[in-house]
């Protein structure tokens, strides 16, 4: 059975002038389906830039891509975006939703991309909605709910299209402490649940809560394995209980 997520060799370089920078220096990864994985590292890492190429917002400059089996490393980029619209799921820090719109017009907004039915796309919008337990505000508007109620409205959206994978890229940034472990909490629920989710945190706290770290260094990767092998995450994570306990 293939990997669900296959990274090889890959090289992401920018040429800055004179010089070339190694944004990703010839990482190798692989992501199992139902896995729980935060890449983890501080600014200028390249965590960033593998949720890029992961996310088919960004392709490498050599190696190989390979998303449930399908090398997808020389897509073009309406490839790329069916792939994205189809397979991929985002959760991001600043939840990206349209203002204008009401909760469930959000939901369904990569579905209207992806050609659904208007009546498939309401259904499978309140199904969403309802898992993360928002079917209640449905005819809301964004500024209306709270920023971790607005959070699960982009959790919603990225589960609506039923996606192979979800990439949650700093989840929690935007909350307070309180409602990012909430978030977090449920995020772990929605694992349990089967789904396969990829988060990219610089937080060690945050990166605590999945099941398996890869730690990223100056485009490197510097630990891949358990949360209890990572020095930095196992400490976070008992302070973590200490706190909550």
């Amino acid at each position: 059975m293939p990997h669900l997520v296959e990274l090889k060799d890959i090289y992401k370089i920018y040429h800055m002038g004179d010089s070339d920078v190694h944004a990703l220096d010839g990482i190798s990864l692989t992501i199992d389906k139902g896995e729980f994985v935060a890449i983890v590292g501080s600014s200028g890492s390249g965590k960033s830039t593998c949720m890029n190429i992961i996310g088919c917002l960004d392709v490498p400059t050599s190696g190989t891509y390979k998303l449930n089996g399908k090398d997808i490393t020389n897509y073009t980029d309406n490839e790329l975006a069916e792939v994205r619209n189809k397979m991929l799921g985002f959760i991001f820090q600043q939840y990206n939703l349209i203002p204008k719109l009401t909760v469930i017009e959000n939901v369904q907004l990569p579905l209207l991309y992806g050609g659904v039915s208007d009546r498939e796309q309401r259904q499978r919008a309140m199904a969403a909605l309802r898992r993360v337990g928002l079917e209640s505000k449905a005819k809301n508007l964004p500024a209306q709910l709270s920023g971790g109620q607005q959070q699960r409205v982009s959790i919603a959206r990225a589960l609506a299209g039923d996606p192979s994978v979800i990439l949650a890229d700093e989840p929690t940034g935007a909350l307070d402490s309180k409602t990012g472990r909430e978030v977090m909490r449920f995020l772990q629920q929605l694992n349990r649940e089967g789904n396969t989710i990829i988060l990219i945190t610089h937080d060690n706290s945050i990166a605590a809560r999945a099941s398996r770290i890869v730690r990223v260094t100056d485009g490197k990767i510097v630990y891949d394995g358990p949360v209890e092998g990572d020095k930095n995450v196992a400490l976070q994570a008992a302070a973590g209980r200490d706190e909550e306990g």
